[in-house]
């Protein structure tokens, strides 16, 4: 990717989005995007990302996540697909998509300490 195009993204793109309208909310012990738009963003081929997918970590109020969700959306132009999790599912999970998530490219915006207890 030319540095100015990486720059710009850095800049004004998904991560940065992302983290400001989730970051805030509470009860979220980490905030990830994951999927295509991760891969690509880690130099991955593929298509050009049509969405973009968010996991949430912890017990987020599901109206301000709504929100926040609605907000990143109209921001990016693109649908945002929040998937949340446990902070137990997080440190435990063993179905397939805890699998995938520990396998595949994950951006992390706001990272699960080691030490975080299941409580939110």
């Amino acid at each position: 990717m030319p540095p100015l195009a990486e720059l710009m993204l850095r800049a004004f793109g998904p991560p940065r989005v992302v983290s400001e309208e989730f970051g805030n909310l509470y009860l979220v012990a980490g905030l990830y995007i994951f999927g295509s738009w991760a891969a690509r963003w880690s130099g991955e081929d593929g298509r050009p990302p049509a969405d973009i997918d968010v996991l949430v970590v912890g017990r987020p109020d599901r109206d301000s996540l709504d929100d926040a969700t609605e907000r990143a959306e109209r921001r990016l132009a693109r649908p945002v697909n929040v998937t949340v999790r446990s902070l137990d599912w997080w440190h435990n999970g063993t179905d397939g998509f805890h699998q995938a998530l520990t396998t595949r490219p994950l951006i992390e915006l706001y990272a699960v300490r080691d030490d975080q207890e299941s409580s939110p």
